[in-house]
This record gives C-alpha cells, structure tokens and sequence, in this order.
C-alpha cells in the first residue's frame, strides 16, 4: 500500500504539473513559440542525456537504435510531439488555453477512435455513445467559435499519434525522449543560429533570468515524465487514466481564472458535452474492469 501510496502521489504530481504549464510559457514572452518549441527540444536533449548517463541507460537506446521498426516508430513520434509542443506552446501564449485544455479533454475520445480505426479495436455501446457525444460536443463548439477547434483538434490528434506510436514501439519513457530530441535537435539549434543571425533571438536579450527560464524548460519537460513514469511502475493503468483528467481541468480553470478567458452559454454547452462523454466513457471502462477482475476471482475459485 505504501509503494501505492507512492505512485500516486507522483501520478498527481505529473499531471499536476503538466496542468499548470499555462503559467510557465508566458514567462518566456517575448520569445515566440517556435523559439520557445526551439529551446525546449535542445535543452530536453541536454536532459535527457545526463539522465541516460546517470541511469546507466545508453545501452538500452544502443539496442533501440538497431531495430528499424522501433527507429522509424520513434522518428513519428518525434513529429507529432513536435507539432503537440509547438501548438501548445502557441495556445498559452495566444491567451488560448481553454481551448488548449478542450485538446486533452477529447484526447481519450481521439485515441479510442485511433484504436477502432487503426488497429481494429472494438468498442462496447457505451464507449460507441460516448464516441457519438464527443462529435456532437466539437460541431457546437464549431458554430460557437465560428470556425473548428482547430488548437483543440490539432493537440488531441497529434497526442493521441504520439501515444500510438510510443505504445506501438514499446521503449523506456527516458529512451524514447532522449531519441526524439536527439532527431530534432539539428534542426531547433539550426533554427536557433538562423534566429540569432537575424538579430530576432531573445535568449542573450532579455537578461540573465530569461536566459535561465528558457534553460529550465529541459527540467520542466523531464520532471513530470519522470513522475510519470515511477506512477506508471506503481499503480493500475486505470488509476492513471483517472489521474489525466487533472491536466485539463486545470488548465481550464486557469483559463476562465487566471487568463480570464471569455465562456460564452455556447462554449460551455460544448464543454458540457465533453464532461459527459468523458464521464460516460469513464464509467464504462471502470465497469468493464470490474467485471473482468470478477471474472478472474471466479476463474482462480474453480
């Protein structure tokens, strides 16, 4: 129970953290998002490789760079975390987190969906219904903006590839970022050179404390992955997929608190409607694993 105990503990912490990211990147204005995208990848890379020295893990990215199959998963990996960071990155500081909290509030719907689409999975009434809400939920938040979620969609897909990909290839979390941002170090730091060439980069221009804020966004993005993962070793995967739902409503609160977002009665039917697709979808998960331990109780009796 203690090592339960533990592991959630750093389960809330993790999603914790990922949650209050809204308060973190406007702290790196005036750099851009790409910049910010830019500085994030390099010094995550600076990271993850003194946590692959210090944990004695170089030998198992060794390994998963002489499997093809695993290399090219973890190269769309690379990509669609790219496209998840830079979009996220852009919500925040476009004062659009509420709609970057929709992103990782219809994530579970997206990766459901991936699951029947691309792998064949099939799903039980409930989940179907729960499928059908979620479509409803993005077509009224559609006439409610007067355009798509298209920051909400973008997120939910590329986070919901990137789970695919990552579960598909089957790497240590440490690894597996350590590889991705070795890919697109390259072309961040090319970026970065091109920038300060330009006479358009804010590291150095700023003073010492924008030069450490941009430096500290390696530790920001490997603390809650490491939290993950110990939560992950420790407790049921339900009980995380009841812990994600933090990092959303968190940023939703801070943005109709904090970032004082407008809501208008059309927005918040469209987010009513996600609440209640995920709530369905929850409670059906969580009935059908209770079911499958029964069975399993009864299975070990006979």
């Amino acid at each position: 129970m203690s090592d339960q105990r533990r592991g959630l503990a750093l389960g809330f912490l993790a999603y914790m953290l990922w949650g209050a990211f809204p308060l973190y990147w406007p702290l790196l204005k005036p750099s851009g998002a790409v910049e910010i995208l830019a500085h994030r990848i390099v010094w995550s890379l600076v990271v993850m490789g003194l946590l692959l020295v210090a944990l004695r893990r170089t030998a198992a990215l060794r390994a998963v760079l002489r499997d093809r199959r695993t290399t090219l998963l973890l190269l769309v990996a690379a990509a669609t975390i790219t496209a998840n960071w830079g979009t996220y990155i852009y919500a925040v500081n476009s004062d659009r987190v509420v709609e970057g909290s929709l992103g990782y509030f219809i994530n579970p719907l997206v990766t459901v969906l991936m699951g029947v689409l691309l792998l064949g999975e099939r799903l039980r009434p409930i989940q179907w219904g729960a499928l059908g809400i979620g479509f409803v939920a993005v077509i009224v938040l559609t006439v409610d903006y007067g355009r798509p979620p298209v920051i909400a969609l973008v997120l939910a897909i590329s986070f919901g590839t990137y789970g695919l990909a990552k579960k598909s290839a089957g790497v240590g979390a440490i690894e597996s970022l350590a590889f991705e941002t070795a890919v697109l170090a390259p072309f961040a730091l090319t970026y970065l050179v091109w920038l300060g060439g330009a006479g358009r980069a804010h590291f150095t221009s700023e003073g010492a404390g924008h030069v450490a804020l941009l430096v500290t966004s390696g530790i920001i993005t490997a603390v809650p992955l490491l939290c993950f993962s110990g939560a992950a070793t420790r407790v049921s995967m339900t009980s995380l997929g009841l812990l994600q739902y933090l990092t959303p409503v968190l940023q939703f609160a801070l943005g109709i608190t904090l970032v004082g977002e407008h809501m208008p009665p059309g927005r918040w039917v469209g987010f009513g409607l996600v609440w209640l697709a995920l709530i369905a979808f929850t409670a059906d998960a969580l009935r059908h694993r209770r079911r499958q331990l029964a069975r399993a109780a009864e299975s070990c009796a006979v």
